[in-house]
């Protein structure tokens, strides 16, 4: 069957100019609700009945702990709060944590600076919605949690071994930046920076890292049911491809654990 000449023409017209909009002038639309139903009203029902009506109400994480898988999802793909598709969907895990999540702890080094950067500047924005100065932020050089020096020793010794000779800046910066700073800072509990972590990696499609990231997590006090709800989650921010490249890598971790 031959397709319809119009239907073509007109696919063929939308792929053209979707592909002509600049990304930054694509991002800076942010579409009503009306918008929504206008363009796609499945995406709004979907929205509506599932996302907000279904999937921030599952008890498996507090509203807080799906806010902050959110914005680590957001800012590991760099992308602000109006990427997510619907104003309500968006605001809300923007508004929830991010008086808490001033550290922003994976956005340099787990998903880069340059996402981080761009986090900062909706960031900004929100801290003067509710009034958060600076005075109110987690100062740049903390006094540090205590270190756990056995547990270092050990992670810095099979990183080493593994790396050290060939890649001696990584494995330095590993050590001094990550683990004896960056986890090291009192503003998030190590179980939120794991949940952070986890979640940025999902989000960047680093699965081959949840090998060593959830047991660390497990470590630091999540659940594998919390962990299990946080992919859940994911999956309606970062696409059920990214998940299901995850999930065989998470019940591995989980079947090992167990034994």
């Amino acid at each position: 069957m031959r397709p319809r000449t119009g239907l073509l023409r007109f696919s063929l017209f939308a792929l053209a100019l979707t592909l002509a909009i600049p990304a930054r002038a694509a991002a800076d639309e942010s579409p009503s609700r009306k918008d929504v139903q206008m363009v796609a009203p499945a995406l709004d029902k979907y929205t509506q009945d599932r996302l907000l009506g279904d999937v921030w109400k599952r008890p498996g994480l507090s509203r807080r702990d799906r806010s902050v898988v959110t914005l680590a999802a957001l800012i590991g793909r760099n992308q602000d709060d109006r990427a997510v598709g619907s104003p309500e969907a968006c605001a809300r895990p923007w508004r929830e944590a991010g008086g808490d999540f001033g550290d922003h702890h994976p956005s340099g080094v787990y998903s880069g600076w340059a996402n981080a950067m761009a986090a900062v500047v909706v960031t900004k924005d929100v801290f003067a919605e509710r009034n958060i100065g600076p005075d109110r932020l987690p100062a740049a050089s903390p006094a540090l949690l205590p270190l756990n020096e056995a547990a270092e020793a050990d992670r810095a010794k099979r990183v080493g071994d593994q790396f050290g000779a060939m890649f001696p800046g990584v494995v330095q910066y590993t050590t001094d930046v990550l683990f004896r700073d960056l986890w090291l800072r009192p503003h998030l509990a190590p179980r939120d920076r794991s949940l952070v972590t986890i979640s940025a990696l999902i989000a960047n499609g680093q699965v081959a890292q949840l090998t060593g990231h959830i047991p660390i997590g497990m470590n630091n006090g999540l659940t594998q049911p919390e962990i299990a709800e946080a992919i859940t989650h994911l999956a309606f921010y970062v696409g059920w491809p990214n998940v299901f490249s995850a999930m065989p890598v998470a019940k591995e971790v989980f079947e090992k654990r167990a034994r």
